[in-house]
């Protein structure tokens, strides 16, 4: 998978390991985030500082055709809806959505340049709580719902060119979510909660949004991946 990609939250969690699966293909990678991280950087991989919780973007200009854009940045307010105030809607819908319109909207140009291979690119996150409708998740399934929305709507006004996918993982386990497996016991309920006996990996994410961005997925648009462990759709 040759080509410029423009990975938002790349230093960390699924980020990082989407940006080291591509390192090995791709001609440049430019990781937004707030920090380098556990980022790598080097002749291939390149940082720009960005904070996406900010409305003002600070994004850098491209010069060059994108071959795919993965915007990875969110957040695990979970809450009951009664102690979630106006300021936590606000700040959910800029981290989850709202950056992700800035940064779709900036990369646009770039990805309708002509350029090497055939296949462009979008792939943003969801979550399961979308679809679950589990308690304590009204602000986060929300702004999830919001990005699953625009998914549909750019796949549609994109097309052909341009692909626009969704992933949708359950519980997995990176930096963000490190509090809910604070103890042996903690894990091994959480495990339970599962068809398949366990929380998912970053690097499983990692894998199904490369997938999504190669050549192997074209014939893929407008489509919300679940990457949960049966958790949408499989009772035991």
């Amino acid at each position: 998978m040759p080509g410029f990609y423009v990975i938002a939250g790349g230093s960390h969690g699924i980020g990082l390991q989407i940006v080291n699966r591509l390192r090995k293909h791709a001609t440049r990678i430019l990781v937004c985030s707030r920090s380098v991280g556990d980022l790598a950087v080097d002749e291939v991989v390149r940082h720009h500082p960005c904070d996406f919780s900010e409305p003002n973007g600070c994004l850098p200009e491209f010069q060059e055709p994108i071959q795919g854009v993965v915007y990875c940045p969110g957040s695990i307010n979970l809450r009951s809806f009664r102690s979630l105030k106006r300021e936590d809607f606000l700040n959910d819908l800029q981290v989850n959505f709202l950056g992700a319109v800035n940064l779709l909207q900036h990369c646009y140009p770039g990805l309708n340049l002509e350029g090497p291979g055939t296949s462009r690119s979008v792939v943003l996150f969801s979550t399961v709580a979308v679809s679950q409708g589990l308690p304590m998740h009204s602000s986060i399934a929300a702004a999830k719902g919001a990005v699953e929305g625009l998914m549909r709507s750019l796949a549609a006004e994109w097309a052909p060119k341009i692909r626009v996918n969704c992933i949708a993982p359950a519980l997995t386990e990176t930096p963000l979510s490190r509090k809910f497996f604070s103890s042996e016991s903690a894990r091994e309920a959480l495990n339970a909660r599962y068809p398949l006996g366990r929380t998912g990996r970053a690097d499983e994410l990692a894998a199904a949004a490369t997938f999504l961005l190669s050549e192997e997925a074209d014939w893929i648009t407008g489509q919300t991946l679940g990457v949960d462990g049966g958790l949408s759709t499989v009772r035991k």
